[in-house]
C-alpha cells in the first residue's frame, strides 16, 4: 500500500471541525501532517537529529511558519516574484509556535530539532495562525521524537460581548479582545494579544474559554498519536552526570552563592563579579594532576546560582536587588530630549534604558502590506532595536532578529489602541525604540518611552500606557510561590513565568505571557494581574510627572496636515488629466497633497510644515471641490479675450463667459482695451447651461446703472 493515512477529528464550539491527516504527505520526516479547517491547510513537519553534538546544554530547536502566495492564487509582489525570506508577520506565528512547544521538550534532551509549517491554502473563514501550534503539535505526536505533550494553541476573540474560538477575519476585525492562547491540557503555558482597554476579569474570562477548547484539542492529539502507533518515543544520550563533583561543588560553593544573592545590590555587573569570584575560588581547589570536567562543574555551578536565587526569594521573600516583591524599580523620564524629532523620549527605569523617536509623515510614507491573504498599506509602525552595548557586549548589527521583531510587535499592539483612528490621524506613524541599557523589561520600556514620545508629538492620544514585566518562582513540592513586579533579567532566567502587561488608568491594551514551568492556576494568574495593575499605575504616575497629556500643539518644525472630504465625483477633478492637477498644486504650493478613495468618498490629505504652502493648497482644494452657485459674487480673473467677450476664471479650474454685453451698461463695439489678461474683476455668476454645463458670469450687474435719459 502506497499510503498509509490516518486521520483525527476535531470540533471547534460553534460546529466548525479540524481535520488532521498524516500517511500521505512528507512521510520521510520523523512527522508530517495536514491539519484543515474550511479551505485553510497547513502543512507541518517535523526532523529531529539522531546523534546529539558534543558540548551542547540547550536544546537547538528552529521553528519555521511561511505562507505560500499560491495559497491564496496571487503571485507575490517582490521584485523576484518568489517568496522571500520570512516576513514580520510569518516571524510572529514562529515565535508563537516556538514558545508553546520548546517547554515540554525534555530538559536534557539537545537534539537538533527542526519544526516546518507550511500554509497551502487559504481560506478567510479560517485565520492559518491559529492552527500552526496545534499543527506543530500533531506532527510530534506522528513522530517517535521525546516530547512532553500533546499541547495546542487557540485564539479568542471578544466581538459583540461574545467570546469566540478562532474567528474568521471578519470576526476579527470587530473584535475588543483578541488573544493567542497556547496550553497542554492542564496548564496554560503562553499568551499573548490585545485588546481595547479591558479589566483583568475580561482576560481570565476568555483564558477558562479558550483552555476548554485546547483541553477538547489535546485530548483528540492523545489520540491520534496512539492511532499512529507513535506511543513509545525514541532513547537518546541526556546530560552527563557525576553525582560526587555535584556534591563537591555544592559543598564548597553554595554558601558562598547564596551570600551574593542575598547582598541586595541592584547593579547586575557587582553580581556577576562576585558569582565569578566564588567559581574561580572553587577552582584553586581544583588540582592539575586530577581528571575534571569543568564544561559539567560549570553547569553545576550555574545551577546553584538558579537554586540559591529563588531560595532566597520563596523562603526569605528577598529579591536580588533588595525590593519587596511588589516594588517597581526606580524611574526617570524626560521629554524632547532630540531637538529635531517630531517627538521624543528618554525613559529610564533601573539598569533599563530607551531612547524613542516619533516621526510623522505623509500618505506617501506608509508601509505595503504583502501577504498571500492580505494585501494594504499600514500608517503606525513600531521598530526595537537591541544593539549589543545596551548590555555591555560585543555583538555584531546584523539587523533585527526575533526577538526584536517579537518585542516590537508587542510594544506596537499596545500603543495602537490609543492612537487617533480614521479622520482623526492623517499621519504615517513611525516609533523607533533604541534600548541603550538593559537589564530586563526592555519591552515594557519600550512602551512607556513611545507612549512619553507621542505625547511629546503633539498627536493627540487618547491615554498615555505604561508597560510592566512580571516574574513568578515556585516550589511545587512545599507549594510556595512568590510573583514578582518589574522583573530584573536575571529573576527573569531565574523565573517560572515572564508576563508583561500593557495598558491605561482604564485598562489593558496588550499583554504576553510565557510559562517555563506546569501548574499555574487562575488564581495565581489573578494575583499576577492584579499586581501587574498596581505596578502599571505606579509607573503612569511616575510619567505623568514629565508630561500628562499630549501638547497642545505640534512641533514648529513637524509637518501640519489637512484631510479634506469631497465627493467621489470629485476625484477625478482633484487629480486632472495625468494628474496634471494636484501636480500643479505641489509645485505652486510646496505641499505634499495625496488622493485615496475609501467608503464611498475621496479624503484629500494635504502636509506642510510651511503655512503659507499649507493655506495655498487648500485654497486650490477646496476651489475645484467647490459647487458653484448661481447669484454668488466671485473674484475671478480673465484668462483670455475673445472678440465676443473674455473667459474669467471665477474658481480654481472653473471658467466662464463674460459676454461683451455684460461688461458695462453702455454698448461696446469691440474688446480692444476693455480687459486685460491676469487682470482681477468681480463677477456674479448668472446662469449655468443646463445641457453643457457652461457658466454665463456678468459684471454689469454689479455696476451703478445709469438713468434712463428718455425718464
Amino acid at each position: 500500500m502506497l499510503f498509509n493515512i490516518v486521520t483525527k477529528t476535531i470540533p471547534l464550539p460553534d460546529g466548525r471541525e479540524i481535520t488532521i491527516e498524516t500517511g500521505k504527505l512528507a512521510k520521510q520526516a520523523d512527522g508530517s501532517v495536514v491539519v484543515r479547517l474550511g479551505k485553510t491547510m497547513l502543512l507541518a513537519t517535523v526532523v529531529a537529529n539522531k546523534e546529539i553534538k558534543e558540548g551542547l546544554d540547550f536544546l537547538p530547536l528552529s521553528v519555521d511558519y511561511q505562507e505560500k502566495f499560491a495559497s491564496a492564487g496571487r503571485i507575490p509582489g517582490s521584485f523576484q516574484r518568489r517568496e522571500g525570506k520570512l516576513s514580520d508577520h510569518e516571524v510572529l506565528v514562529c515565535r508563537l509556535v516556538d514558545r508553546v512547544l520548546r517547554p515540554l521538550f525534555p530538559d536534557d534532551y539537545h537534539a537538533e530539532t527542526q519544526v516546518n509549517i507550511q500554509l497551502l491554502s487559504a481560506d478567510d473563514e479560517a485565520v492559518p495562525d491559529a492552527l500552526a501550534a496545534l499543527a506543530a503539535s500533531a506532527a510530534l505526536a506522528a513522530s517517535d521524537i521525546p516530547f512532553g505533550g500533546p499541547v495546542s494553541e487557540v485564539r479568542i476573540a471578544k466581538v459583540d460581548g461574545k467570546l469566540i474560538v478562532n474567528p474568521t477575519f471578519a470576526q476579527m476585525e470587530q473584535a475588543t479582545l483578541d488573544l493567542m492562547v497556547g496550553a497542554t491540557a492542564d496548564d496554560i503555558a503562553m499568551v499573548e494579544g490585545e485588546m481595547n482597554e479591558v479589566s483583568e476579569e475580561e482576560i481570565i474570562e476568555a483564558l477558562q474559554v479558550a483552555h476548554e477548547a485546547i483541553k477538547v484539542q489535546c485530548a483528540a492529539l492523545k489520540e491520534f498519536e496512539i492511532a499512529v502507533g507513535k506511543t513509545v518515543k525514541r532513547e537518546y544520550v541526556g546530560d552527563e552526570k557525576d553525582e560526587e563533583l555535584e556534591a563537591r561543588i555544592r559543598k564548597h560553593s553554595y554558601e558562598a552563592i547564596y551570600k551574593v544573592a542575598g547582598a541586595e545590590s541592584n547593579n547586575k555587573q557587582v553580581r556577576k563579579d562576585g558569582f565569578k569570584a566564588v567559581w574561580e575560588d572553587f577552582l584553586t581547589t581544583v588540582s592539575e594532576e586530577e581528571e575534571f570536567n569543568q564544561a559539567l562543574a560549570k553547569r553545576y555551578f550555574n545551577d546553584l546560582i538558579w537554586e540559591g536565587s529563588r531560595r532566597l526569594v520563596l523562603d526569605e521573600r528577598k529579591r536580588l536587588d533588595g525590593r519587596k516583591l511588589d516594588e517597581v524599580r526606580p524611574i526617570a523620564s524626560e521629554v524632547d530630549f532630540l531637538p529635531n524629532a517630531h517627538g521624543s523620549a528618554l525613559f529610564t527605569r533601573g539598569e533599563t534604558q530607551s531612547l524613542t523617536t516619533v516621526t510623522l509623515g505623509t500618505k506617501n510614507d506608509e508601509q505595503i502590506v504583502d501577504t498571500p491573504m492580505r494585501y494594504g498599506y499600514s500608517k503606525f509602525m513600531l521598530h526595537y532595536n537591541f544593539p549589543g552595548f545596551s548590555t555591555g557586549e560585543v555583538k555584531p548589527n546584523r539587523g533585527p532578529g526575533r526577538r526584536e521583531v517579537g518585542h516590537g510587535n508587542l510594544a506596537l499592539r499596545a500603543l495602537k489602541k490609543v492612537l487617533p483612528q480614521g479622520e482623526d490621524n492623517p499621519y504615517t506613524i513611525r516609533i523607533v525604540s533604541d534600548i541603550l541599557e538593559s537589564n530586563g523589561s526592555s519591552s515594557m520600556a519600550t512602551v512607556c518611552a513611545g507612549s512619553l514620545a507621542l505625547m511629546d508629538s503633539g498627536l493627540k492620544i487618547k491615554a498615555p500606557v505604561s508597560g510592566i514585566a512580571m516574574g513568578l518562582i515556585s516550589d511545587e513540592a512545599t507549594g510556595k510561590y512568590a510573583v514578582l513586579s518589574d522583573i530584573l533579567g536575571d529573576e527573569d532566567h531565574l523565573g517560572d513565568m515572564d508576563f508583561k502587561v500593557t495598558g491605561t488608568e482604564k485598562g489593558i491594551t496588550a499583554c504576553q505571557m510565557d510559562m517555563k514551568v506546569n501548574g499555574l492556576s487562575f488564581d495565581v494568574l489573578t494575583e499576577a494581574l492584579m499586581q501587574a495593575k498596581a505596578g502599571r499605575l505606579h509607573i503612569l504616575g511616575e510619567m505623568k510627572k514629565t508630561i500628562a497629556e499630549s501638547r497642545s500643539d505640534l512641533k514648529p518644525h513637524t509637518p501640519r496636515a489637512v484631510v479634506i472630504k469631497i465627493d467621489r465625483e470629485m476625484i477625478g477633478a482633484v487629480i486632472g488629466p495625468g494628474g496634471k492637477v494636484v501636480q500643479d498644486i505641489q509645485k505652486e504650493s510646496g505641499a505634499t497633497v495625496s488622493i485615496e478613495e475609501k467608503d464611498g468618498a475621496g479624503f484629500v490629505s494635504i502636509f506642510s510644515a510651511d503655512k503659507e504652502a499649507m493655506d495655498k493648497a487648500v485654497a486650490r482644494i477646496k476651489g475645484i471641490i467647490l459647487v458653484p452657485e448661481i447669484g454668488e459674487l466671485y473674484t475671478g480673473k480673465v484668462k483670455s479675450i475673445m472678440p465676443f467677450g473674455a473667459f474669467v476664471e471665477f474658481l480654481p479650474g472653473k471658467d466662464g463667459l463674460l459676454h461683451i454685453s455684460e461688461i458695462k451698461w453702455e454698448r461696446l463695439e469691440k474688446m480692444d482695451g476693455v480687459l486685460e489678461v491676469g487682470e482681477e474683476i468681480q463677477v456674479k455668476l448668472v446662469e449655468v447651461d443646463k445641457k453643457t454645463g457652461k457658466y454665463r458670469l456678468s459684471r454689469k450687474v454689479l455696476l451703478p446703472k445709469p438713468e434712463n435719459k428718455n425718464a
